[in-house]
């Protein structure tokens, strides 16, 4: 049995590498070990506990207000520790975090296979997403496996100088995660969220936490929040806020007390999902949501100035807002009022993947053992 360790560290990269782990532990053929780092705890925690995955080994790494030097300075040399303990054949890592690329770094100086789940993705600018851009092209450097969602991140991935063969286009690992719980959650955990889930009127589910964005950005996106619910007595909104402080407050001083305006603090993932299953649409900078909504048919006002997910705008199912209060309330206003428009979205076919992205993970890395067939591509 080939050993393949599984590593996350935040609840974004968690989630979406739990179907990994589930189809990687289903083959007879591969071990698998799941190691996390830690580097969000609180949030990680919770997303393990929906999931039912416990670690083998965690690294603990988290320090509170901890800066990415931070978070580096004590994965790498926690990371090496727990390779030479393992003695992994292949590294599996995700998508852009601090904590992939640590991983990825490691075991690059280990002598150790990388594989990298959600690459190719691309702005095509250093500093947007930041640090997660240079991240994901750092992983794609040192990785040996490239599982690409779409042929489009492939052909990224070829034009920086990657081998095609090496490269897997399997779907988005995060539409296998979102389809799942939905399938299986029908009521919240958090019941003091049901007056903000199912309350009367239109539900906009709001998120913002970039570091890109903070300051400025997030001031943005708070205005145009209170100038909808200011116009649009039928719509509430629910936002739960990042715990960090630098967006909590400024979150807080603009919000806090406006009319129909929800503010919690992180929900559970089932929460989460349970909230875009109601909502009428989705305003958010996250990059899961781009992918997440999408599969439950619900828009999404993309909060960035740059998405390294342009698939969703091509195909309709995401429209890039920005951070401008002014441009966000009128995007905003035109799907609350143009029902053509809303439905347009709606029910534009999600790009992002069908649910089986996982299955061909784990197929693509026997392959890569010599131990299967080259699993056919997702189209």
């Amino acid at each position: 049995m080939k050993k393949v360790m599984a590593v996350f560290g935040t609840r974004p990269d968690t989630i979406k590498m739990m179907p990994v782990v589930e189809a990687v532990r289903s083959s007879s053929k591969l071990r698998l070990f799941a190691l996390s780092t830690g580097q969000h705890r609180q949030m990680l925690d919770d997303v393990l506990r929906v999931f039912g995955v416990e670690p083998d080994m965690d690294l603990d790494i988290m320090r509170p207000d901890q800066s990415l030097a931070d978070i580096v300075t004590r994965g790498l040399p926690a990371m090496m520790r727990a390779l030479e303990e393992i003695g992994p054949d292949l590294v599996l890592v995700h998508g852009d975090t601090s904590t992939g690329f640590v991983a990825s770094l490691a075991s690059f100086y280990s002598g150790v296979k990388v594989g990298h789940v959600e690459a190719g993705l691309r702005t095509h600018d250093k500093l947007n997403p930041f640090p997660e851009e240079m991240n994901r092209k750092l992983i794609g450097s040192l990785a040996d496996v490239h599982f690409a969602p779409l042929k489009t991140h492939k052909d990224n991935l070829v034009a920086e100088g990657v081998g095609p063969d090496s490269v897997f286009v399997t779907g988005n690992t995060a539409v296998d995660a979102v389809l799942n719980t939905a399938a299986r959650v029908d009521k919240l955990e958090d019941g003091k969220l049901h007056d903000a889930v199912y309350g009367p009127g239109r539900l906009l589910l709001v998120t913002a936490h970039r570091r890109e964005s903070i300051g400025i950005g997030i001031k943005g996106i708070c205005e145009a929040v209170r100038s909808i619910l200011r116009d649009y007595e039928d719509v509430r909104v629910l936002f739960p806020v990042h715990p960090n402080p630098r967006v909590s407050k400024t979150v807080h001083e603009i919000l806090d007390g406006v009319k129909r305006c929800h503010l919690t603090g992180p929900m559970s993932y089932p929460d989460m999902v349970m909230a875009m299953k109601n909502a009428y649409f989705c305003m958010s900078d996250s990059g899961g949501i781009q992918e997440e909504a999408p599969s439950l048919g619900k828009p999404v006002l993309v909060l960035r100035r740059v998405t390294e997910r342009p698939e969703g705008v091509s195909a309709g199912t995401l429209k890039l807002a920005g951070v401008d209060p002014v441009q966000i309330r009128k995007l905003a206003g035109r799907l609350l009022d143009d029902e053509g428009e809303y439905n347009r979205m709606a029910t534009s076919r999600n790009p992002f993947g069908d649910g089986r992205a996982s299955e061909r993970i784990k197929d693509a890395i026997l392959y890569f053992f010599g131990l299967g067939p080259r699993p056919g591509d997702y189209e």
